[in-house]
């Protein structure tokens, strides 16, 4: 099975949720304005475009005039309540500008290339499945990225659109729905999780590795007291059997614009004692971005400059930077980050530590993951040490992994290859397989 596999480059959202997808992309994966087939012109737009974007997520920590410059992209990207549930089909300014903007050319390059072999194109960025519908392709997938979305995502008129969307999880497939989607254009999928993380359809991978992350999670064992036999039922009693030899691992990850990376230094310089005593490990991620990466080197440099205990993963591409940050995520018991498209990483087991959310979609998430049970807003940072071991005594971030991984649905890659190959998914009884 192959398919033009097409994202784009405004943050790492929309790449990760493409990357698990990457074996069936037909001649790699397609980035919008990046790619040979693009004109010139909307290779420029699309950095002018990147450039604001990156500005605006970064100029919100910024005293007194930050918050007022990034409402202008707040604005912009802004999520209506959901409640009252109502007809939200109506065109907004957005949808008319992206109509626009693909009259003047925006995804132009992709257009061209898509003409030379009849097949479906699967997205995970609203521009490309709008331009593509609107110049007529059959079969288009558009994935979500976050647990609601703006109108813009959706065509002009979506019940003439043939748009088919992979929702993660029930709160965005509502939202489509309200947004004039016809029911039978909405799958609920949940979000694509990297295979290696997985292990197959039966989550050999993940069922293993989170039997040893509750361990680490659970240091007094009263999770374990309360849910023992759940556990042994729906991972197998051999995957919860203590055998592992590494130490407490937590994960702070920075999104794309590199925006709230501070954070990262205020938890190394909480945690410092800890580290420097062999008692846990700290990852920080720095994705892509250079400033990123010299940034917590010297953090890296005050607190431990010598030890493993204290780690960055960067890269200067993101498939080398996905397949580094999937590789130690499989070590990861705490993953501290911006509600993005990480929490849904949360089904995998792993407690989500939120940052505040930036943005009118991570507010959303936030709130999903809050009402799932596996993530927890942060306290102070500077204060780690101690309130982030009140948690892991209590039981209360075994119990948030746990829930992610009973709630969150799971299997969204395999559905989604399922979908695309044969028009249909299947349901499994199972709550777990999802």
């Amino acid at each position: 099975m192959k398919a033009w596999v097409v994202s784009a480059d405004m943050g790492y959202g929309h790449q990760r949720a493409i990357y698990p997808l990457r074996s069936v992309a037909e001649e790699g994966i397609i980035v919008v304005g990046n790619n040979d087939s693009a004109p010139a012109s909307e290779k420029k737009l699309w950095r002018r475009m990147l450039i604001i974007y990156e500005f605006l997520s970064r100029t919100r920590s910024i005293p007194v005039i930050g918050k007022p410059i990034f409402n202008i992209l707040d604005t912009f990207l802004h999520i209506p309540s959901f409640y009252p549930i109502r007809d939200l089909s109506d065109k907004t300014f957005q949808v008319n500008l992206l109509d626009s903007s693909i009259k003047k050319g925006l995804c132009s390059g992709m257009l061209e290339k898509i003409k030379t072999k009849p097949l479906p194109v699967v997205t995970s960025f609203y521009a490309p499945a709008v331009a593509a519908d609107k110049y007529g392709q059959n079969k288009i997938y558009c994935i979500i990225c976050d647990a609601d979305l703006n109108r813009v995502w959706v065509a002009k008129e979506p019940w003439e659109s043939r748009i088919i969307y992979f929702a993660p999880c029930g709160k965005a497939a509502q939202r489509l729905r309200a947004y004039g989607v016809p029911e039978e254009r909405i799958f609920l999928t949940g979000f694509p999780l990297p295979q290696e993380l997985l292990g197959g359809r039966d989550l050999s991978i993940l069922k293993a590795d989170l039997g040893q992350r509750l361990h680490y999670l659970d240091p007094k064992g009263r999770f374990k007291q309360l849910n023992i036999k759940n556990v042994e039922y729906f991972l197998d009693e051999e995957n919860y059997r203590f055998s592992s030899n590494r130490k407490l691992t937590i994960m702070y990850g920075v999104g794309g614009a590199g925006a709230q990376k501070e954070i990262g230094g205020q938890i190394a310089k909480s945690l410092r004692k800890k580290i420097q005593a062999g008692e846990l490990r700290l990852i920080l991620s720095a994705g892509i971005k250079a400033n990123v990466k010299e940034y917590f080197d010297k953090v890296k440099a005050e607190i431990a400059p010598q030890s493993e205990d204290i780690s960055i993963i960067y890269s200067d591409n993101l498939n080398d930077y996905f397949r580094s940050f999937n590789e130690m995520i499989r070590e990861t018991d705490i993953l501290w980050t911006k509600p993005s498209e990480l929490s849904f990483y949360s089904g995998l087991g792993l407690p989500v530590i939120m940052t505040p959310a930036i943005g009118s979609q991570e507010i959303f998430n936030q709130r999903w993951l809050i009402e799932t049970g596996a993530g927890i807003k942060q306290l102070d940072p500077e204060y780690a040490d101690q309130w982030l071991f009140d948690f892991l005594n209590s039981g209360r971030l075994a119990e948030a992994a746990w829930a992610g991984f009973l709630k969150v649905r799971k299997l969204g890659t395999y559905k989604m290859m399922d979908i695309i190959e044969t028009g249909k998914m299947t349901d499994d009884s199972s709550p777990v397989l999802r």
